[in-house]
Formats: C-alpha cells, structure tokens, sequence
C-alpha cells in the first residue's frame, strides 16, 4: 500500500512539473506583457493605440491648420515672404492656421469651387499679435493696418485673405494686386471690366454663404462671423524639409 501511494504522488509530482514546463513553453511564444507606469500588467493588445498626429504641434480643439484639412488648397502667404507692402519677412514660414469653425468654412468654399475647376489662394490667415505690432511700427494706417492695442480678427485666427484660382493655379483677374492701397480695392468701385467685377462678386457670394463678411475697402479680406474669438498670439515652429 505504501508502495502504491509513493508511486501516485511520484506521478502527480510530475504531471505539474510537465505543465509548468509546457506552460512556461507556450508563454514564451507569445509577446510579453506589457507594465505599465502604476505597476500595473496588461496585455499588449489592450494598448491603446497613439493618436496618428506626431506631426501635429498644435491644439486642434483652437487651431486648425489649412493644408491639414485639405491640401488642395493653395498657400501664397506673402508675410513668410518680401513680397508685400513693406518688403520685409515677418512669418518664420508659411502655415496657414485658423480657428477650427472658420478653417472648416474656408475649405468648405474651397470644396465647392473645385466642382467648377477652381479653388482658393490664401494670402493671409491667423496673424500673431507680435506680427501686428511689427506691422504698425512699419505702416501705422488705420484703416490698412488695425491697432494692435485692439488687434484684428486676423489677430484672432477669424480672418483671410484670399483669392480665385484656376485648375493650374493661376488667378482670377481682380482689378488689383492684394494689399493695394487704393480706391480699386474698394468693393464698390466700379470702374473695372466686367469680368473682374463678376470675379469678385463670385468670391463675395461664396464667402458669404459660408459664414464670413467682406470689409469695404479690400475685396480679399473677409471675417468669420459665427463666433467671436480672443487675441491670440501663438506661434509654431516651421516643419523640418
């Protein structure tokens, strides 16, 4: 009897051993358990996932940037550049933000010109109040340039300068070069070919429809007029080539 007993447990002994090690086998076939900070354990599959937006700098709940949401649209933003009133660079580089319901409204006239083989050009988008202060050291005009004591809606991320462009770029005959100081940029000047006086009728009509209002004396300025927003003055840095 004694004999049998020790010849049983002998076996049980065993039987645990083999499924440890069979266990221990199988354990080590698949990928480790990942811990996390608070000592925790958890499987790897119950990771979430990082969001996809390493190239992301930015808080999307108050910014949107313009070729993030449609990178159709086409940039030519004239203060990354000396191609402006004042020939001199006051943008790092050339992004185009916006607050988030006014950058979905511009690309949402963006969208729809592209049913007709044409598309936006933005000449200016959210100004960083510095800008603006830079601005009107150079050129202290209002009218042309706003105090920035008070700032402007492009001071806000409300604002853009914009324009009609064709299929390959190029744009539609406006009368004027943006930023020109004169009574030709005025909405209701008149004496202009017709053809330039339906194009900006055109980009009036479109802009309106989709939530901005133009200001009298420039005819590629428009406002967001859903909300109003606070006096910003972030700034981001320019992405790596």
């Amino acid at each position: 009897m004694k004999s049998y007993l020790l010849f049983a447990t002998f076996a049980l002994v065993a039987a645990a051993s083999s499924c440890r090690q069979s266990a221990a086998a199988n354990n080590e076939s698949q990928s480790p358990p990942t811990t996390i900070s608070r000592g925790d354990t958890i499987a790897p599959d119950s990771i979430p996932l990082p969001a996809i937006a390493d190239s992301i700098d930015y808080d999307t709940t108050q910014w949107q940037e313009l070729t993030a949401l449609d990178s159709t649209i086409r940039l030519d933003l004239r203060y990354a550049t000396t191609n402006n009133f004042v020939g001199q660079i006051l943008y790092d580089c050339a992004r185009c933000f916006l607050r988030p319901a006014a950058a979905k409204a511009v690309v949402a006239a963006h969208q729809e010109l592209r049913t007709e083989g044409l598309g936006l050009k933005l000449f200016d988008c959210y100004r960083p109040r510095s800008v603006q202060y830079k601005l009107w050291e150079i050129f202290p005009q209002p009218g042309y340039v706003a105090d920035p004591r008070t700032g402007s809606i492009h001071n806000r991320g409300g604002a853009v300068d914009l324009t009609i462009v064709d299929s390959t770029g190029q744009e539609l005959d406006m009368g004027t070069a943006f930023d020109f100081f004169g009574p030709a940029a005025n909405h209701q000047y008149t004496k202009l070919p017709d053809t330039v006086l339906v194009n900006r009728r055109k980009l009036k009509a479109l802009l309106q429809k989709h939530g901005f209002t133009a200001i009298r004396s420039e005819w590629w300025h428009y406002n967001f007029t859903a909300r109003a927003y606070e006096l910003a003055d972030e700034m981001w840095p320019c992405p790596v080539e």
